[in-house]
């Protein structure tokens, strides 16, 4: 993702479910907050219908945390990263499987998964999620 050298955190970017390609995309209200300045997460990143929002805040060699709105029915398919990832879900429903086990989460709970194992994730209704990947 593009990221800026300025204080201030990136622009949404909209990953398009059919092509996952990052296109980019409006920013929402409090899309202009700088570092050092009070948010209300769920905010930083909107809605787009039949799709996926992505907008990195963090990005750097230890880690990143990115926040993602996902449509209802929309998701991510089977993949796997090389570090444990915490997924804390900021509002609505989502289905989660790893390694084959699924679980339902919703506004306020969240999950870690592991490292190295496959996960998928799916909007039972549509949600907002903060991803946080430490890479240490």
């Amino acid at each position: 993702m593009n990221h800026a050298s300025s204080r201030k955190t990136n622009p949404e970017r909209l990953i398009n479910p059919k092509h996952h390609e990052l296109l980019e995309a409006e920013n929402v209200e409090n899309s202009k907050k700088s570092l050092g300045e009070a948010a209300k997460v769920a905010g930083l990143v909107g809605y787009l219908d039949d799709s996926v929002v992505s907008r990195t805040l963090i990005d750097k060699k230890a880690g990143t945390v990115t926040l993602f709105a996902f449509d209802e029915g929309q998701g991510l398919s089977e993949h796997t990263a090389p570090f444990d990832a915490l997924v804390l879900i900021l509002d609505g429903e989502a289905e989660i499987t790893i390694s084959g086990k699924t679980h339902r989460l919703k506004e306020g709970e969240m999950i870690i998964m592991p490292a190295n194992e496959p996960h998928a994730l799916k909007a039972v209704k549509r949600f907002k999620m903060m991803l946080t990947m430490i890479k240490a």
